[in-house]
Formats: structure tokens, C-alpha cells, sequence
């Protein structure tokens, strides 16, 4: 169950459960920061158990290459490729 960066996530557990975010780090085997651009800016990304994601077989290519580059990436870009996967939950899983 390993995330990469720029896969979209789903959390399933806490305040944020039901919400759609995008991996913007990884701590370690156990925990990945999240962002969605909006309430959980790339300046301030939300540190998440992987166990509380479930992981989607979508991944935002050009958000990966920019972090792990270390070019400059937008929350707008962030919340722009979140609402291209905003779907009804039974559709992402």
C-alpha cells in the first residue's frame, strides 16, 4: 500500500473523510503530506496515515514531475487537476 507523489487520494478517516487530495510528500512507509489546493494548501499540507487514504490508481503526472523536480507548483493546479477526479465516491475505489 505505498503512495507516490501526485497520486489522488481519498480520505477515509477523520475531519477530512470523503475528500479528495493529492499526495505532495512522503514521510515514510506509514505517513504521506496531502494537499487539495483549497483547505489544505501546498504550503501547508496535511500530514495522513496511509492507513486513513484509500489509494487510487490516478496519479497527476504533471503535479509529480513538478514537485519532485522542485519547480514551483500552484495550489490553483493542485485544485484544477482535484476537480478533473472530483467523482462520486463509488467511482473512484
Amino acid at each position: 500500500m505505498n503512495a507516490v507523489l501526485g497520486q489522488v487520494v481519498l480520505s477515509k478517516a477523520g475531519r477530512d473523510e470523503g475528500k479528495i487530495f493529492v499526495v505532495t510528500g512522503l514521510i515514510d512507509d506509514s505517513y504521506v503530506l496531502i494537499s487539495d489546493g483549497n483547505s489544505r494548501r501546498l504550503e501547508n499540507p496535511k500530514k495522513k496515515k496511509l492507513k486513513h487514504l484509500i489509494i487510487t490508481d490516478n496519479v497527476i503526472e504533471a503535479i509529480a514531475q513538478k514537485i519532485s523536480s522542485g519547480e514551483k507548483c500552484t495550489n490553483a493546479e493542485v485544485r484544477k487537476a482535484i476537480v478533473e477526479y472530483n467523482l462520486p465516491v463509488d467511482t473512484i475505489v
